[in-house]
């Protein structure tokens, strides 16, 4: 795992953004794994920025999100499929066709899950997989105690994440209480991994997921086990973590980091 710590949230967003952009140019038909939330709203920006001025081209990859809500139709605001339409779908030449999200509708959850499994090894798995972290220190929706091995399946929310998440829904009682998400494993399977995440409120849960034992009870710190994971932070995100000067001298002295510094 590599700590990458930029000023501000701006900055951070930016340079996962041009991280995506990169591996699209490298590998046009790139597999992108995909997440939501206020934290990616950002990032997305800049790629429909990188889009607009910079013919950043999204026409032969294909997509799959980490997760859905059980039971809101994809028109609902509160969707991500509507999320994703709004803020990266609609603004970047993708075929649609080409953007995948477990359905919450589908009758049978379970098969609907082994199907999205399927569908991800069918394209031959995950290139980048882009992630954010929530409160309760879970990737995707996979909320305390989810198995380092688990897979795409549905799961109970806890009342952290609902508390976190009620926002758009008016209240907590407003928000579904399952949601389908790719398993910790699923995840641990791509290719590379990036995790984005910004403000004092992350600083608790970032310091344990990067240096903190590896626990379900906490699905990020699983992260510790990919080959090649890069953990992107601003300044606020970073304050509890105890290494930040060995992490700044990597990224001001790693080849690879030169073109962003």
């Amino acid at each position: 795992m590599e700590v990458i710590i930029q000023p501000n949230q701006e900055a951070a967003a930016s340079l996962v953004a041009h991280i995506v952009a990169r591996e699209l140019r490298a590998n046009p038909t790139l597999v992108l794994g995909l997440a939501t939330g206020k934290t990616m709203e950002c990032v997305y920006r800049h790629l429909v920025r990188l889009h607009q001025t910079e013919k950043l081209d999204f026409s032969l990859c294909r997509t799959f999100n980490l997760d859905e809500y059980v039971g809101l139709f994809p028109s609902d605001p509160n969707s991500y499929r509507y999320y994703m339409n709004h803020h990266l779908f609609r603004h970047v030449n993708i075929d649609p066709r080409n953007t995948y999200l477990p359905n919450g509708l589908a009758t049978d959850l379970d098969e609907e899950c082994r199907h999205y499994e399927a569908t991800i090894k069918r394209f031959g798995g995950i290139d980048l997989q882009v992630l954010g972290i929530g409160k309760a220190g879970h990737i995707g929706f996979n909320e305390p105690l989810s198995a380092l091995r688990s897979r795409t399946r549905v799961k109970a929310l806890t009342p952290t994440t609902l508390k976190q998440n009620a926002a758009p829904f008016g209240s907590e009682e407003n928000m579904p209480r399952r949601a389908i998400t790719m398993g910790v494993g699923t995840i641990l399977e791509c290719r590379r991994c990036v995790l984005l995440a910004t403000g004092d409120s992350k600083a608790t849960v970032i310091s344990k997921a990067v240096e903190g034992p590896i626990t379900s009870m906490i699905s990020a710190t699983a992260l510790q086990l990919h080959a090649r994971a890069t953990v992107i932070v601003d300044e606020e995100a970073a304050a509890s973590l105890a290494e930040k000067d060995y992490y700044r001298w990597i990224f001001a002295n790693e080849p690879e980091w030169e073109e962003y510094r």
